[in-house]
């Protein structure tokens, strides 16, 4: 299936495509596939939506996920993929890989959601009610306005439009200034938490609990790029390093999080391992948002199943047929904060054994869910170790054999998590803790931290905060961004801790000693890698974008011509969302 995107392909317009996959929320509506006579029934809505949870993300999903979002925060080396190891580098160009396919992407959502609320809004049948239309326009807004924020959070800019076809015959226009992105995104996802359902049309779905907790994602952003009080256009700080939020954004944080704490009915799985076991991967009770893949044979389309294993995967002992990933690893600087963290709260060297076991297959971890039929998988014992570290375990499910058919050559039949609940208690917990040198009111914070088997904390700091986020999302994409939204208010703190990460390090498993040991010639700050500056936390538009629209060719001081967004009165009050 072939799509077109604003920039530098083709814009989808009219009906939205669902032919091209038996996708898992397909409906089928009783008449001709054209927008005049589609929107006939409220399954006509939702096959309308569904499409949003999939092949629209693919090419995000493939590689950018973990490449940016963890290589770049440098949980992972790859030094032989040129879709990771340059924005380890900090040396990624116009021409990198992965760019063109992750702005396309997120363009995709942006068209098809755009697509979606236009066609709703046009050609809905008149015995629709308001409520199922508004719910459906939600969905829309919801992923469009997730799209937003990433864009947002990787480029510093972006172009903000609400109408694909108009785009289409006029895509060379400046971009619009970050906090104007992140602003629509707010409101989108405002809109989302009035008018979506509180429970799933059908599993898998987004309810209002998960707008409510994307707001509580983004609103922290919004707290770094802005000085007090609602955006308006006035108020955007210019000191990167004033080392204070904005306390209103931190309070709707905050009250964000509490919703869907307090309401939502989401809850922590018992056991961390079962969120990433084949059987109870998908759509949990824990799962806000997740991208929905097809398991197997269903999966029809390569945009329609979960690729990223054939990248992660290091045999074909653990993935069926595609197994790419034996040169990618978990980084040394993220092995060493598993397993040797200094934990200066709790005044002593921990092990986070559990959360590294089901993050990193490492030397003598025996996995009995991999390798079924011959007693299970000992990493480096069934099969020789990784040459330069420890592989990545995350998503990597073993073979059909082992999960029960639910993967297949290059697709692992799993969902990608986009948004979990125990996110959520840390996002609460990051607002609360706001300006201040620590907190108490860790509740939260130590749930999160007793799943996983780690000793619970009285008090806690904004160390204690960021080790805790890193160990529990390793591999799921988040990484890069905490360190962006940090570096809205402490860049320079954030610059410092990305040039002492021992980036690029090699380190191999010593049976002498039984322990895995970094390489004697390694020397900081690695081979190949850039020194981390200012410029380092936001990416290069992709060439082909550039060659497409020249707004988005930056100047010789290196910086974009935005313009700023026009925004209407808003859509939805506070009231309406708390109250």
């Amino acid at each position: 299936m072939k799509t077109k995107y604003i920039i530098s392909t083709i814009a989808l317009t009219g009906v939205l495509a669902l032919t091209g996959c038996e996708d898992f929320l397909e409906q089928k509506n009783t008449h001709d596939l054209n927008q005049q006579t589609f929107f006939d029934s409220e399954a006509a809505l939702r096959a309308a939506t569904a499409p949003l949870y999939n092949y629209v993300w693919a090419g995000f999903n493939d590689k950018f996920y973990y490449g940016m979002g963890d290589g770049r925060a440098n949980n992972i080396t790859a030094q032989y993929s040129d879709y990771i190891y340059p924005y380890t580098n900090l040396s990624e160009t116009s021409l990198s890989q992965g760019l063109t396919d992750a702005w396309n992407s997120f363009y995709s959502v942006v068209a098809q959601a755009n697509n979606t609320i236009n066609n709703i809004t046009d050609y809905s049948a008149p015995t629709l009610s308001e409520d199922s239309k508004r719910a459906s326009i939600a969905e829309a807004r919801f992923m469009r306005g997730t799209a937003y924020w990433y864009i947002a959070s990787l480029w510093g800019v972006g172009i903000i439009y609400t109408n694909t076809s108009s785009m289409v015959n006029n895509y060379v226009v400046p971009a619009n200034p970050g906090v104007d992105v992140i602003e629509f995104a707010i409101r989108d996802l405002e809109y989302a938490a009035k008018y979506l359902p509180k429970t799933p049309a059908d599993a898998g779905r987004v309810t209002c609990y998960s707008a409510y907790g994307m707001l509580s994602r983004v609103y922290l952003s919004m707290a770094g790029l802005t000085t007090d009080g609602l955006y308006n256009g006035s108020n955007v700080a210019t000191d990167f390093n004033r080392g204070t939020r904005n306390q209103t954004y931190l309070d709707l944080a905050k009250r964000a999080a509490l919703k869907v704490i307090a309401e939502s009915g989401a809850g922590l799985i018992d056991n961390y391992g079962d969120l990433f076991a084949a059987k109870s991967f998908n759509n949990n009770s824990e799962s806000l948002f997740q991208l929905q893949w097809l398991p197997a044979t269903q999966a029809n389309s390569s945009a329609c199943g979960n690729t990223m294993v054939r990248f992660l995967a290091w045999s074909t002992m653990v993935a069926d047929k595609d197994a790419w990933g034996g040169a990618t690893y978990c980084s040394w600087n993220l092995w060493e904060e598993f397993k040797t963290y200094k934990d200066e709260t709790l005044g002593k060297t921990v092990d986070d054994a559990v959360r590294r076991h089901y993050s990193v297959a490492s030397y003598g971890e025996f996995y009995p869910d991999m390798n079924m039929k011959n007693g299970g998988y000992t990493y480096g014992e069934t099969e020789n170790p990784g040459n330069q570290g420890a592989n990545i375990k995350k998503y990597v499910i073993g073979t059909t054999a082992d999960n029960g058919g639910i993967s297949e050559p290059g697709n692992s039949g799993t969902n990608t998590y986009m948004m979990r609940l125990a996110e959520v208690y840390l996002n609460y917990t990051e607002a609360v803790l706001g300006n201040s040198a620590s907190t108490t009111d860790t509740e939260y914070f130590n749930r999160v931290r007793t799943r996983a088997k780690m000793e619970s904390k009285k008090s806690i700091t904004y160390e204690d905060l960021r080790h805790e986020r890193r160990m529990e999302f390793a591999f799921e994409g988040q990484y890069w961004y905490d360190l962006v939204r940090r570096s809205y208010y402490r860049q320079q703190e954030v610059i410092n801790y990305m040039n002492h990460q021992q980036r690029n390090a090699s380190y191999e498993y010593q049976t002498e000693s039984g322990v895995y040991e970094i390489s004697p010639d390694y020397v900081e700050p690695g081979n190949g890698v850039a020194t981390a500056t200012a410029n380092s936390l936001i990416l290069p538009m992709s060439d082909t974008d550039q060659s497409k629209n020249p707004y988005l060719k930056p100047d010789t001081g290196g910086n974009l011509q935005t313009v700023a967004y026009e925004f209407g009165e808003k859509e939805v009050s506070e009231e309406d969302l708390f109250n």
